[in-house]
């Protein structure tokens, strides 16, 4: 159906079915004015259907298939004759067969390779004049580059508790980037003995180069004996 705007004139190609047999109002997309537009009568509809030729539908090959080869039979052996299965032996190391494997054998390689090893160890140990270097490949490395600067301690009363406050910096003097371990904070009594510990988190978690971060942490009613405050990486023995 072709529909024509009654005010620009303007001419579009629209099936019949989006009018329908009723009509309806459509709005023209150039000059946006509306009118009602006729519908089809359903017998013209259902005429033009009937008139429309019907696209001839192309016929699916036809798959032959192919005729499979038949086996060819073997004819048996004659009385006498030397078949090809005499030489076979089902006992023998060769494919599909595999030879046993011998399970002391391979503890025994075993065996003497763990020996080797062993050997080579304490001749390494014992005759290279190096009796640190055990120590050193097996102990496990907590030594930081990191310094811990603290501040002095601020103690004062608060809400009749006592309160003993730690603060410090810790400093990064390389040109790395280091990951900062925890603070360890430990109270000692005249005898060097250590009679109150904690944990202090510094705010972050790593220092660039030649960077630094602050710390601080407050215990309250410490020991009275304490009289040295002493701060360390976790994992590094404090002297």
């Amino acid at each position: 159906m072709i529909l024509e705007c009654t005010e620009c004139h303007t001419r579009y190609l629209v099936p019949d079915s989006a009018i329908g047999a009723d009509g309806r109002t459509v709005r023209c997309a150039s000059c946006k004015h509306s009118w009602f537009q006729a519908g089809v009568p359903v017998l013209d509809l259902v005429a033009r259907a009937e008139a429309a030729p019907i696209p001839a539908q192309p016929a699916a090959p036809r798959i032959q298939a192919e005729p499979q080869p038949q086996p060819i039979a073997s004819p048996p052996p004659a009385m006498g004759a030397a078949s090809a299965y005499d030489d076979y032996d089902a006992f023998a190391h060769e494919p599909p067969f595999r030879p046993r494997r011998n399970p002391a054998r391979r503890w025994t390689v075993a065996a003497l390779a763990a020996g080797i090893a062993m050997l080579a160890a304490a001749a390494l140990i014992f005759y290279s004049d190096l009796p640190g270097l055990a120590g050193q490949v097996f102990r496990p490395a907590t030594g930081t580059p990191l310094k811990i600067v603290s501040k002095p301690v601020d103690q004062h009363t608060f809400n009749g508790n006592e309160i003993f406050a730690v603060s410090g910096t810790v400093l990064n003097p390389t040109d790395t980037r280091q990951p900062i371990p925890d603070i360890r904070a430990d109270l000692r009594d005249a005898q060097k003995r250590i009679v109150f510990s904690w944990i202090i988190r510094p705010e972050a978690t790593t220092l660039p180069p030649k960077g630094q971060v602050q710390f601080n942490s407050a215990q309250v009613n410490v020991p009275v004996n304490a009289q040295e405050l002493v701060l360390s990486f976790s994992g590094e023995t404090a002297h």
